[in-house]
């Protein structure tokens, strides 16, 4: 009883003193705090490579719709439509000729509904055979993809929303000959939907790419910049918007690998975008939301180099409200409180 009298008289005092027993993230905030540039676009990975299916339906597909609008989202690019047997819609020019499975939903027609809803842009993102590229017989893809197009910009170019293509294929210094791809490929996108925005998303031969962690040797950022500029000479025009990835150097290096970037876009007249791997390459769980810190100090240092917009790769498992990560529902109340967004999501 003695106790419990204590505690309340601690309780009393306290607030007959006037003490403050409510605090904010920003009585916290170290003095020269970075300031990072917004995200404005997220990718779609629900024909997943190398993370998990949070298995959502509409209604949930909804919610992260309204989610991603709330924080300034406005624009989301499906990933790929189909990596090897796994395709996002009945797609009839792949079952012809494809061993694939036959999908139980049309993610295509979802997705593009949902952007409709919430007056969002859609990128469609290409068929990746997962085989034909890797193995060189480039005409393949290329002529997979072309059909594609044609059958996709008939069925879904209606939707107001459909405002762009994703060249899906993901390429570096090793494999620069894919270019052949982004050019026929981009060319007929925009040959057929009225010369519609198309977009990249390669990423640097840095010492986290798991070709260097197996032994090869990372590219120096002058290397990059010498590669690169032969790639995107054979891409002026074709391609608009140009978003490399950012996760794969380290962070001491990453800004001067954008300006080297946004100055390689510039010179070919290409929109340089920063893609934002909002997952966390440093620890040994493949893959989970990355800290706050380093999101930020990703976000500053795409915001000094100039970067035109940035996507993130991405929203609905690392830094939305109703992933399965708890981490990525902090990581998104973090991000509105930098921005001083209203959060009608947030976490308890």
């Amino acid at each position: 009883m003695n106790r419990i009298l204590s505690i309340l008289l601690v309780a009393a005092m306290a607030v007959s003193c006037g003490c403050r027993c409510e605090f904010t993230n920003k009585q916290f905030e170290t003095p020269e705090c970075l300031k990072g540039m917004p995200i404005n676009a997220t990718f779609l990975d629900e024909i997943s490579w190398d993370i998990p299916h949070q298995n959502w339906g509409v209604e949930e597909w909804d919610r992260d719709f309204r989610a991603m609008k709330d924080m300034g989202i406005n624009t989301v690019v499906l990933i790929r439509a189909g990596l090897g047997r796994w395709i996002a819609a009945p797609f009839e020019s792949i079952l012809a000729t494809e061993d694939v499975y036959y999908p139980p939903v049309d993610l295509v027609e979802m997705f593009l509904c949902l952007a409709d809803k919430y007056d969002m842009a859609f990128f469609f993102g290409m068929y990746d055979s997962g085989k034909y590229w890797h193995e060189g017989d480039y005409l393949k893809e290329i002529d997979l993809n072309i059909k594609l197009i044609d059958e996709v910009w008939a069925k879904y170019g209606h939707h107001e929303s459909f405002q762009g293509w994703y060249l899906s294929q993901e390429v570096s210094r090793r494999t620069k000959n894919m270019t052949k791809i982004y050019a026929e490929v981009g060319k007929h996108a925009k040959e057929v939907s009225g010369n519609l925005t198309t977009m990249v998303s390669p990423y640097i031969h840095g010492v986290k790419t798991d070709q260097v962690m197996w032994g090869d040797q990372a590219t120096t950022v002058s290397e990059h910049e010498y590669e690169w500029n032969e790639i995107l000479s054979n891409l002026q025009g074709v391609v608009d918007i140009l978003a490399f990835q950012d996760g794969q150097v380290d962070y001491h290096e990453l800004y001067d690998y954008l300006v080297v970037n946004k100055k390689l876009a510039d010179k070919y007249g290409m929109k340089c975008w920063t893609n934002f791997e909002s997952f966390d390459r440093d620890m040994p769980i493949r893959f989970l939301p990355i800290k706050w810190e380093k999101l930020l100090l990703k976000m500053d240092m795409a915001r000094r180099a100039g970067m035109d917009g940035a996507i993130t790769f991405e929203f609905s498992h690392f830094m939305s409200p109703n992933s399965e990560y708890s981490q990525a529902a902090h990581l998104y109340d973090r991000y509105c409180e930098h921005f001083g967004i209203k959060n009608k999501w947030k976490s308890k």
